[in-house]
C-alpha cells in the first residue's frame, strides 16, 4: 500500500517534453522529474521540440531562449496551430513585461531561474489537475477511486498497491476519462521514448490492473484502444 511520505515515488504522474539548452540544468531536471515519478524527455533546441511534437505530451517545459531560437515565439505558433498542451516557460528573464508577453504568447505558467524543483513538481500537479477538470484531486469511477495528489488507488474504498507502470497506465487512462487511447499513445505515455520495448509490455501492465482494480475498470476496444469511464 502507499504511504503518504513515499507517494511522489510511485509512478510516472505525465509524460513531459523538457526543452532547455544548459545541460547541466537540463540533466539536473530531467532526474528530479523522473524521481518525482514523470516520464520526461528531454532537447535542447527548438528544432529537436518540433520533431517531437508528433508524441503524446502532457505538459511542455519550455525555455526561453534556445540556440535556434525562442521557445516562447515556438510557443505562440503552437497556440496558433491549435495545440493547448499545457505550457509552463523556464526562464531567467523576470521583468515583468517578460512575465506578460509569455503568458499573452500562450504559456499556462512562469517560473524564472533559479527556482526550486519542488515548486515545479508543485506546478505541473495544479496543471495537471486543471486539465483532468478535477482541482480536489480526486476522481471516481464506480467502485475505483483515485486520488492524484498523493498517488494512490482505493477499491471499495480500500486502499490498493500498484506498481509504478500500473499507475501510470491507471492515471494516463484516468486524466483522458471517457476517451478513446491508442495503444501506441499509451505507449509512450507510460514508457516514453526511452521505455520497455517489449511487445506485449503494455498488456502485461493492463492485465495487473485489471487483477487489482476490476476487470471493468479499463474498456478494451479491440484493434483501436483503451479507455475508462466510458
Amino acid at each position: 500500500m502507499c504511504k503518504p511520505d513515499a507517494a511522489r515515488f510511485l509512478a510516472p504522474s505525465m509524460r513531459l517534453l523538457l526543452v532547455e539548452d544548459d545541460s547541466i540544468l537540463g540533466l539536473g531536471l530531467r532526474a528530479f522529474l523522473q524521481t518525482d515519478g514523470h516520464v520526461v524527455d528531454w532537447c535542447q533546441r527548438v528544432s529537436q521540440a518540433r520533431l517531437l511534437r508528433a508524441e503524446p505530451f502532457d505538459a511542455l517545459l519550455v525555455d526561453w531562449q534556445l540556440p535556434d531560437g525562442s521557445g516562447v515565439e515556438w510557443v505562440r505558433s503552437l497556440r496558433r496551430g491549435g495545440d493547448t498542451t499545457p505550457v509552463i516557460v523556464l526562464t531567467a528573464r523576470d521583468l515583468l513585461s517578460d512575465r506578460v508577453h509569455g503568458l499573452d504568447a500562450g504559456a499556462d505558467d512562469y517560473l524564472v531561474k533559479p527556482f526550486d524543483p519542488e515548486e515545479l513538481c508543485a506546478r505541473l500537479r495544479a496543471v495537471q489537475r486543471r486539465t483532468a477538470g478535477a482541482p480536489d484531486s480526486r476522481l471516481q469511477f464506480g467502485d475505483v477511486s483515485l486520488d492524484l495528489g498523493a498517488r494512490c488507488a482505493y477499491l471499495c474504498g480500500m486502499r490498493i498497491d500498484l506498481t509504478a507502470r500500473e499507475w501510470a497506465l491507471t492515471e494516463a487512462l484516468a486524466l483522458r476519462a471517457g476517451r478513446l487511447v491508442a495503444k501506441t499513445d499509451l505507449e509512450a505515455l507510460v514508457l516514453g521514448l526511452d521505455g520497455e520495448v517489449a511487445s506485449n509490455a503494455l498488456e502485461v501492465h493492463v492485465s495487473g490492473v485489471r487483477k487489482k482494480l476490476g476487470r471493468s475498470f479499463i474498456e478494451t476496444v479491440r484493434g483501436m484502444g483503451y479507455r475508462v469511464g466510458a
